[in-house]
């Protein structure tokens, strides 16, 4: 293919507009332009290696027996009003009205078709599992998009659905699509770690996220530093041993602490340690007052209070609510004679505490030598808390550690949740109406492209893998003029595309030095010059990622290529 034909607008400069490796990559070298804030339109090159992802893509779900389809973007509202925890998902749409004022949103997540379709079309057990996936662009109002593709408004995406019948039959092939994104990250040139993660609002269990390390991402990461424990910070766990505190309990006094708004005043203001305080916080969970307990100088993880209670939304309350419902000001919360329809969950650490202090709630006091089951009563002791660095790993080995990545593929369980609620079931076996069971598999095909730029590029440009380059080869004429060179290279270019490769010829009248810096920029794996030895019949071979060149006569060249790139992947 000519590079004259195609538009490959290369830049110069940076744009001053840009953030992370990949977006700046990816816009100097062609592939893609912004729109307007997190949209971006894909140019041929980009084009090129995304429908190389989705082909890696199909060919491994086709191995598990997953098939593909194709679902709407424009989704009607009163399907998503039929799906779990529906409320909780409105302010990530983008939502608009037909003429005849019927509103719907621009596909954010599919699950309640794909399970209308299957329960209606499928009536028998024998047919499952039933695995589908499609290739779709998906919309999320994000706030702040960011770092290009990696966290844009208008994205592209795999999903995949399965359904069945036992819990045992989904487990096992949950366990294939882990496998298959597993080969299908590995294909793309990805390093990646595969970790424990959240199902995010459509709830489920068993979820794992396929994580790059990035000090970009803005999720947070907890490592082992000897052990292969590694979670998302949200539910990581650490290794919990009891050490309830011996003192002998105190009698309830409130005292004054004026002008302490925070446990940090308070603890310098009292000259105790904020292990000394127990935390209340206070949240809507699905609009009812909750009220989350932990240590002072520990943080709650909404995600482990969302699963613990299985809610469909949480939220901090608001001023005006804490007053309503816990009759306090927010900066003088307590556990202490709560209304009794307030639920209290309690973190396993605040269980050991003895004497603790808490907000009075009365602002400007405090109350001290509190404790648990004797001032108040959880409904729930649990781990609540967020882990922190230095926290024993929970298998025993080692000490947590944090990185900073972000998600290419997500796995989980959605298991009955939706199946029970669009009333999906089946007759089993044994001839009684059960709901499907259903797991969930998402790639982020445009985010995957950007991770590949970010882990493979250097300081000239883009490195691509071999098996997702846009061109195999990048042939490069050094001048035009020369009769000589442009002879070599049709009969270069008509060889190595005999041989099955995929090639891109410069042909563009530009300076030599102006060629090898876009050549560099764009990346194709393998570079040849031809250029003052055309007439020797000699031709120069680059290796993009190692740098190493060495010239060959034309007539070895594809022996020689099949040698070089053949040691190149292994």
């Amino acid at each position: 293919m000519k590079q004259s034909k195609l538009l490959i607008p290369t830049l110069r400069e940076i744009p001053s507009d840009t953030e992370g490796s990949s977006q700046t990559l990816l816009l100097r070298a062609g592939y893609i332009r912004q729109i307007a804030g997190g949209v971006y339109g894909y140019l041929p090159l980009a084009n090129r290696v995304l429908e190389k992802i989705k082909k890696i893509i199909r060919e491994e779900f086709e191995k598990i027996d997953a098939f593909e389809m194709s679902l709407p973007t424009l989704i009607p509202s009163e399907l998503e009003q039929e799906a779990p925890c529906s409320n909780s998902k409105m302010e990530e749409f983008f939502r608009l009205s037909d003429r005849s004022d019927k509103e719907y949103s621009l596909g954010y997540a599919r699950e309640e078709i794909v399970t209308k379709i299957v329960a209606k079309e499928i009536t028998s057990y024998k047919r499952f599992p039933m695995n589908l996936f499609q290739f779709q662009t998906e919309f999320r109002d994000e706030k702040r998009p960011r770092y290009g593709l990696l966290r844009s408004r208008e994205f592209l995406v795999s999903d995949a659905y399965s359904f069945h019948v036992t819990e045992e039959n989904l487990s096992e092939v949950y366990e294939k699509y882990a496998q298959a994104l597993t080969r299908i990250f590995e294909r793309c040139g990805l390093s990646f770690q595969r970790v424990n993660g959240d199902s995010g609002l459509l709830g489920g269990y068993d979820a794992k996220g396929f994580m790059i390390i990035s000090e970009i991402g803005k999720t947070t990461l907890c490592f082992s530093d000897t052990s292969d424990y590694v979670s998302e910070r949200q539910c990581a766990t650490s290794l919990y041993t009891s050490k309830k505190s011996h003192e002998s309990l105190l009698e309830l006094e409130e005292i004054e602490t004026p002008n302490c708004r925070t446990i940090m005043e308070t603890a310098e203001f009292l000259e105790l340690s904020p292990q000394k305080f127990i935390k209340s916080v206070f949240f809507m969970a699905d609009e009812t007052p909750l009220l989350v307990l932990v240590r002072g100088d520990d943080e709650v993880s909404q995600l482990k209070v969302m699963r613990k209670g299985n809610f469909c939304s949480l939220r901090e309350g608001t001023e005006e609510e804490a007053r309503t419902y816990l009759e306090a000001d927010l900066d003088s919360i307590g556990p202490v004679l709560l209304p009794e329809n307030v639920k209290v969950y309690a973190d396993l650490y605040v269980k050991d505490l003895a004497n603790a202090i808490v907000g009075a709630k009365k602002s400007g006091f405090h109350l001290k030598n509190v404790n648990p089951g004797r001032d108040f009563q959880p409904d729930d002791f649990d781990d609540f808390r967020l882990v922190q660095k230095g926290d024993l790993s929970p298998d025993g080995k080692g000490v947590l550690q944090f990185k900073q990545g972000y998600e290419v593929g997500h796995i989980f369980k959605l298991g009955q949740r939706y199946s029970e609620k669009l009333e999906a079931d089946i007759l089993n076996e044994n001839g009684e109406r059960v709901p499907l069971l259903i797991g969930c598999y998402s790639i982020g095909i445009s985010r995957l492209l950007a991770a590949c730029v970010e882990q493979g590029s250097d300081e000239n440009g883009i490195i691509w893998s071999e098996e997702i380059a846009p061109f195999a080869i990048h042939v490069v004429q050094m001048s035009m003029e020369e009769s000589e060179q442009t002879e070599l290279t049709k009969s270069v270019e008509e060889d190595l595309i005999k041989a099955g490769y995929q090639v891109l010829v410069d042909d563009r009248k530009e300076r030599a030095g102006v060629k090898f810096v876009d050549a560099d920029l764009i990346g194709c794996p393998t570079r040849l010059t031809i250029g003052k030895k055309a007439r020797e019949g000699i031709v120069e071979i680059k290796l993009r990622k190692t740098g190493d060149t060495v010239e060959v006569r034309k007539e070895d060249l594809v022996s020689t290529l099949h040698i070089l790139l053949n040691h190149e992947n292994n």
